[in-house]
């Protein structure tokens, strides 16, 4: 009787006793919430990334939403962006009363394409009053945007929100002296960029993180290399940014929780700013610093297994894998590999799946989700809707060996070929 093959996973978290014992003495030490173990945490963070400033909070949505407020993003304004992104992308801009405006990627990368963000600029904004406002901003009207409910003067350019994609650095080198000519500040969504590093000119190679725009915002989804169970770091050289974010993250509170409780006198907190409960828990921080430990090991391993798939699906005729360039170093957090144009997508990852090898769609497009698709009609941005549906995200993690690897591509050879019969009958 023959046995079905091993399953494997799309993605998975490197948990183990460490952690388990991480939590535990926080569970012990009479104190879970933001305190002693976040500050750590922090500290250990920004040491790693080579950022002045690092601060913990609740997820990557929620560090992004505190960048864009940080940053001075307001109602009424916009914010250039990639629709080739997870959602929490352009729902924190919403979150800010803003909108996103989406511009194409570069399909050999999977980023922000330099040369689109440079035409978005120059032909879809206008000065104004010092600034630049973003000429069709009167078509965002509708029960989703808050901009068609607003008194002009609306559309203001506020920032340009750059995604490193599953751990790619995106081409800052031509991306940020575009912005900095222009005044406005760049934020990176660095949320699967955790240990990616780039090389800017007259540089060294430099962690995602250092940071090169205004600040960087990291997640600690379990999909992520590292993981906390769910939550977000922030990195800034901006000492302001960070009084900001920690303000913000905390209800507007003037003396953090902790910093109350060990105070040697009675000490009455204010509120000074509307805030959030955007916290990371001691428990979370204690697991994180456990984590960071991994982090060496666990890019040598990615790096490993994702030069075996670069290799081996070179093979296969019409399959493109995303294009890492001299002066960038992936964390490799997620493997994509782009179909032939005639293959269906769906067809393969079944096949695939049978023989147990999960595997996800390619990075999803905000623009074609309901709540923004009424402003960016399908076919606006060619490059990113095709990564979408060409794109497969094979599986990667730390318990994979290259044997893995030779097994995936195999059966996504195999698939595709029968599929290419099945055509061609």
């Amino acid at each position: 009787m023959s046995t079905l093959p091993a399953a494997l996973p799309v993605a998975l978290p490197c948990l183990g006793e460490e952690e388990a014992v991480a939590a535990a003495e926080v569970l012990a030490s009479g104190w879970v919430t933001q305190g002693p173990k976040v500050l750590a945490f922090e500290q250990a963070f920004a040491r790693l990334t080579g950022a002045p400033h690092a601060c913990a909070v609740s997820s990557c949505t929620t560090a992004l939403h505190l960048a864009l407020l940080a940053a001075g993003v307001k109602p009424g304004d916009v914010v250039v962006t990639v629709s080739h992104t997870f959602i929490a992308t352009a729902n924190a801009i919403r979150a800010c009363g803003a909108e996103p405006v989406f511009v194409d990627i570069d399909p050999e990368t999977l980023n922000m394409c330099p040369e689109a963000l440079r035409a978005c600029l120059a032909q879809d904004f206008i000065p104004r009053d010092g600034a630049l406002y973003y000429a069709d901003a009167a078509r965002f009207n509708g029960p989703e945007t808050l901009l068609g409910r607003l008194k002009p003067p609306i559309g203001r350019l506020a920032a340009v929100l750059v995604v490193h994609q599953v751990g790619m650095p995106a081409d800052l080198e031509r991306i940020l002296p575009q912005a900095k000519a222009l005044g406005i500040p760049v934020l990176e969504d660095a949320a699967c960029a955790l240990g990616s590093q780039i090389r800017l000119p007259g540089r060294d190679f430099e962690y995602i993180g250092t940071p090169h725009g205004l600040s960087a915002s990291f997640s600690f989804h379990p999909r992520k290399v590292l993981t906390t169970g769910d939550g977000g770091m922030l990195t800034t050289a901006d000492p302001d940014q960070d009084r900001l974010f920690r303000l913000l993250r905390q209800h507007g509170m003037s003396i953090p929780d902790a910093q109350r409780h060990n105070a040697s006198s009675v000490v009455f907190e204010e509120y000074l700013v509307t805030g959030h409960n955007y916290r990371l828990t001691d428990i979370q921080a204690g697991i994180g610093l456990v984590q960071l430990g991994r982090l060496e090991a666990l890019l040598a391993q990615r790096r490993e297994l994702a030069a075996a798939y670069s290799e081996l699906l070179a093979a296969l005729p019409g399959v493109r894998t995303q294009r890492q360039g001299p002066d960038m170093r992936s964390n490799w957090q997620s493997y994509v590999a782009t179909l032939p144009a005639g293959a269906d997508l769906k067809t393969v990852m079944e096949a695939l799946l049978r023989q147990g090898i999960s595997t996800r769609r390619g990075i999803m497009c905000c623009h074609l989700e309901p709540p923004y698709s009424p402003y960016w009609p399908q076919g606006r941005l060619p490059a990113s809707e095709a990564a979408r549906d060409h794109g497969i995200i094979l599986p990667l993690h730390h318990k994979m060996t290259t044997a893995d690897c030779q097994r995936v591509v195999a059966a996504l050879g195999q698939a595709l070929l029968d599929q290419g019969r099945e055509a061609s009958s």
